[in-house]
């Protein structure tokens, strides 16, 4: 016999019989017969929607475990069991969805779930969670509890559903009623433990015992925290639920009481008792008030807490105690008229190393449930990850959501409001229905910096409206290797560039000085990934699989200087709020200290960046950035806050973050010193942004979200950072009397014309956002347009082909080629291609994050254009395309020939590439006339426009030379030409306008 069996008690014996003698006498004679959900005997197959079947699920590709139906002597129930292994970085489990073509389950007789589980005494907890109501499994509500795997062999876990908590931050259409009804179930999910290998066993899931009343009556009041101003009277109004809306059967009482927390009755306000009874026959919704008056108090003080204790007996009571807050007052960190520093000194001499503590954590909104953790750990900030949003996904939720969230913040004693986050890295993409702009790499393509800091502007104005006063944007990284899964969150390869697009902070934050902050249509910026994220070597990520996204940037201090380091000397001086450092690891050539992950670099983030560059803001950690250091967990936390990270992200590991944090701090291994530096950089933008006179969400701009005059600026965007890179016998812009072929996979896609990060953080094809494709906008520009994706409609009769092709989105690593990715298109696209310009004149569209090796296809295609990820406003790209502007784009990046290039950049001392950095053709503009003789002149007025500091003027020249250079060039591409060329376009983003003039007439030489 299996050593296993012979642990189990003779109790566990006892309940291995089905209906044996032990089990009913645990049960009552009436309660219902166990309802066998999984018996694992192979009745369920392995299988997904809309079949009745179980699946795997997980983060990344190799995340979802690995399950069995395994015979087993000591099975608790028939002769197999459920048996499944795993190791698991991010997330992972399996879940059980019943048919989506046939009803949902009835739970509602009974009491609740049960299960066997084999124990390995390891601690670890594992998820439980079931799907209550919507559509099918997949469209549920998710209702979760856990249990802790700290015996071994098996044991069976009972989990009555009064245990279980609606969870937030998942399912895609979430909140239905927020009410566990259990008469339309759709199955359960298991979330097994991450960072460490594992196996697991599980046999016979079925319900048990019989329902009773406060399964499906349940009191609630309509607030957890009722903030008063001294001699206030706080009204708690408590309110009785039923599922389905039936009236009870039996009378509900609820006894109330003041008791506990920190104010004095008597002298803070003067204690309530008593009774309310809902009698037999009340139906679902009816309320009562309870009145709990406070006293007035004219000496300053912090606040203090009320708890109102209810006792329910016959419902479910609330899940928590509802608290009456006197809000503090009289402080002087409450006085909006003194200056920030000395608001900051006061707030910061009154706190505890606990509360800096919670200042200095960050937790992700899904985490903390209804929010009761955020003044139990006094926290300082939450943020939604990618995807993760509110039920449903609308402004008002989001401030709804929100606001929830700052009331939690009332209950504690200096009332510090949350600074909230989200990544909004191209507009609020986090939210259905926002303006979505095109990706950073678009808009290094446009070169214009005021349309940068427009869509900013847009980006802050949509953002704030939903409550949220900061932005994790925008992303300052010179992306030097296109294989790099987020090349498309960077300007461009040259930190001029990038630097030329930084803009974008304005547009964020307003005036450099931070007055314009806590104005509801500006954002706390972040420049992200300091430093060196976009120089990382293929091949030196030790993530997952990953081949270069948190890999290692080796460099000489000079190429650190003048490459990565040059982005976020432009952002601090243009007033940033936050810095956020990057997951990669930095190899300084000659330092001795090999590769560091950032995250640990005080050298850097102390040394460099608040102390060379003299940045005030705060350092905010990457998600679980820490996790990615050396030791164990107590140096992970010492080795980073030591090296200037001031608040740290650890989405699910608050808890554990703040109390080694304070365990450190008394240890003595980090200083009060730097715990304070850290506090104050918070709290100064606390104080900045306005959120303790205005805490909760301003939605008076909420009307401008998607509206046409933003989405008339995303399509500006859109046109603006469309790069012609051929364009054999003037093929574009089309004419609307022409009547053209449309093909491709990307034509009509505006998930893949948005990319990554889009309402998830990986994106995903398809229609999941409003918005209009390139093929809309072609039809709406007025164009005869046939569209066939496949190619499968005849190709006859046609002027021109438009094929939109390129890549489907994704998001940081799981995006770098190699790790299930390459710059290659699919073949689906290689066959429009072909087919299309074999039939006619044809225009390529390339929608991707980055450059496409189509080298091989060049000769076919008479027009050729990079359209990157142009965002919801596919109009843009039809205006283009119609002539209705001009195309202005240049290559923002070093178009390659092949990946064996790669690295491949401007400045490079062996630079050959199918289109060089800076190239873009241009339409409905006229082309200098003359030759060497036009472009020495023009060399001698860009010379005399830089001296007297004329800008405009030489940005104009320069561009004139550039049209000529490559009007002469044509198709004829060479290295001699290229490399002056790319250079020309480095000069002029640095102001050196007549030597740039100096490089065109080089590469005019030699076309």
């Amino acid at each position: 016999m299996p050593r296993t069996a012979l642990l189990v008690s003779g109790a566990l014996l006892a309940a291995l019989l089905p209906l044996s003698a032990a089990q009913a006498a645990t049960h009552a004679a009436d309660d219902p017969a166990p309802l066998p959900v999984d018996r694992f005997e192979g009745e369920v197959p392995f299988a997904a929607q809309p079949a009745d079947g179980i699946f795997t699920w997980g983060s990344d590709a190799d995340d979802p475990p690995t399950l069995h139906l395994t015979d087993r002597a000591d099975a608790p129930e028939g002769a197999k069991v459920l048996t499944g292994t795993y190791d698991i970085s991010g997330y992972g489990g399996f879940t059980h969805d019943f048919a989506a073509d046939r009803p949902a389950h009835d739970w509602s007789a009974h009491q609740g779930v049960r299960f066997w589980w084999e124990g390995r005494n390891n601690g670890r907890k594992i998820a439980f969670e079931i799907k209550d109501g919507g559509a099918n499994g997949e469209a549920s509500e998710l209702w979760t509890t856990s249990f802790t795997d700290n015996f071994t062999g098996w044991k069976q876990i009972e989990i009555p559903f009064t245990d279980f908590q609606y969870r937030t931050d998942y399912q895609p259409v979430g909140g239905i009623d927020h009410v566990l009804g259990l008469t339309r179930m759709w199955g359960y999910a298991v979330t097994l433990p991450a960072g460490t290998k594992g196996d697991f066993a599980m046999d016979d899931v079925e319900l048990y015992g019989k329902a009773d009343q406060s399964l499906r009556a349940s009191v609630g009041t309509d607030a957890p925290v009722y903030p008063v101003r001294a001699g206030g009277t706080a009204e708690v109004r408590v309110t009785l639920a039923t599922t389905g809306d039936l009236p009870v059967d039996e009378p509900v009482t609820v006894t109330y009481t003041t008791e506990g927390g920190t104010a004095t009755a008597g002298h803070d306000y003067a204690p309530v008792e008593g009774t309310l009874t809902f009698p037999a026959g009340t139906v679902s919704g009816t309320s009562r008030t309870i009145e709990v008056p406070t006293l007035r108090d004219k000496a300053p003080a912090p606040a203090k807490t009320i708890p109102l204790k209810l006792t329910v007996t016959g419902a479910k009571p609330p899940a928590e105690t509802p608290q009456v807050v006197i809000d503090a007052h009289g402080l002087p960190y409450l006085n909006s008229r003194l200056p920030v520093r000395k608001r900051v000194a006061d707030l910061l001499s009154r706190m505890s190393l606990e509360e800096k503590a919670g200042q200095m954590t960050q937790a992700e909104r899904g985490a903390v449930g209804g929010g009761g953790d955020i003044a139990t750990y006094a926290l300082g900030s939450l943020l939604s990850g990618g995807g993760s949003t509110p039920t449903p996904n609308t402004p008002e939720a989001w401030a709804k959501m929100i606001d929830g969230f700052q009331l939690r913040t009332r209950a504690t004693r200096l009332q510090i409001p949350l600074v909230y986050g989200v990544d909004a890295v191209h507009g609020h993409n986090n939210l259905a229905g926002a303006t979505i702009m095109p990706h950073n790499i678009g808009i290094g393509a446009t070169r214009d910096p005021q349309l940068a800091q427009r869509t900013g502007a847009v980006t802050a104005a949509e953002v704030r409206a939903t409550g949220i006063p900061w932005d994790f944007a925008p992303c300052l990284c010179v992306s030097r290797d296109e294989r790099w899964g987020r090349s498309y969150e960077s300007f461009g390869e040259d930190p001029a560039l990038v630097q030329s697009m930084e803009t974008i902070i304005q547009g964020l934050q307003g005036r450099a000085d931070g007055r314009d902050l806590s104005r509801n249509d500006k954002v706390l910026a972040t420049a992200k990934h300091f430093v060196g994220d976009g120089g990382t070597a293929y091949g030196s990520s030790t993530t997952g699989t990953y081949t270069i996204d948190q890999g290692v940037t080796t460099v000489t201090r000079q190429q650190l200087q003048d490459i990565h380091l040059a982005p976020y000397r432009t952002a601090v001086e243009r007033g940033i709020g936050t810095v956020m450092p990057s997951y990669s690891s930095l190899d300084i050539v000659g330092d001795g200290q090999g590769a560091v992950k950032m995250h640990a670099r005080g050298d850097m983030i102390n040394g460099v960046l608040k102390g060379r560059m003299g940045f005030a803001g705060f350092v905010i950690s990457d998600w679980n950035a820490i996790d990615q250091l050396p030791g164990d967990y107590a140096t992970h936390v010492r080795t980073a806050v030591n090296a200037g990270v001031d608040m740290m992200m650890v989405p699910y590991g608050y808890k554990d973050f703040s109390g080694t944090l304070v365990d450190e701090v008394e240890a003595g291994r980090i200083s009060e010193k730097r715990i304070d530096d850290a506090v104050s950089r918070i709290l100064t933008q606390k104080f900045r942004l306005g959120l303790f006179e205005h805490p909760y969400a301003d939605t008076s701009g909420a009307a401008a979200i998607g509206s046409p005059a933003h989405r008339a600026i995303a399509r500006r965007a859109a046109a603006e950072s469309q790069v012609l890179l051929k364009n054999s016998g003037g093929l574009l812009p089309l004419k609307k009397s022409e009547k053209v072929y449309v093909a491709g996979s990307n034509a009509d896609d505006l998930g893949n014309q948005t990319g990554g990060w889009t309402l998830t953080w990986q994106g995903a094809s398809g229609t999941h956002t409003q918005g209009t494709t390139i093929l809309q906008g072609m039809r709406e520009a007025g164009g005869n347009v046939t569209y066939s994706k496949d190619v499968s409609a005849p190709t006859d009769g046609y002027d021109a082909g438009v094929v939109v092709v390129g890549e489907t989105p994704y998001a940081e690593g799981v995006g770098d080629v190699g790790n299930g990715h390459s710059l290659q298109l699919s073949a689906a696209d290689q066959a429009a291609v072909d087919k299309v310009c074999a039939a006619m004149k044809c225009a390529v569209l390339v929608v991707s994050g980055r450059p496409q090796l189509i080298g091989d296809r060049l000769d076919r295609i008479d027009a050729l254009v990079a359209s990157w990820l142009p965002g919801t406003e596919g109009e843009g790209v039809a205006d283009v395309l119609y002539g209705e502007r001009p195309f202005t784009g240049q290559l923002p990046v070093t178009w390659p020939k092949s990946e064996s290039q790669l690295p491949i950049n401007v400045g490079d001392a062996s630079y050959d590439p199918q289109f060089p950095y800076g190239w873009g053709l241009t339409t409905l503009t006229g082309v200098p006339r003359g030759g060497a003789a036009t472009l020495k002149a023009l060399g001698a007025a860009a010379t005399a426009a830089e001296r007297r500091g004329d800008a405009r003027a030489g940005r104009e020249l320069v561009t004139k030379a550039r049209l000529l250079v490559q009007q002469k060039a044509g198709e004829r591409m060479t290295e001699a030409l290229a490399k002056p060329f790319a250079d020309a376009d480095h000069l002029l983003l640095t102001g050196r306008y007549g030597k740039a003039v100096e490089k065109l007439i080089e590469a005019y030489r030699a076309a």
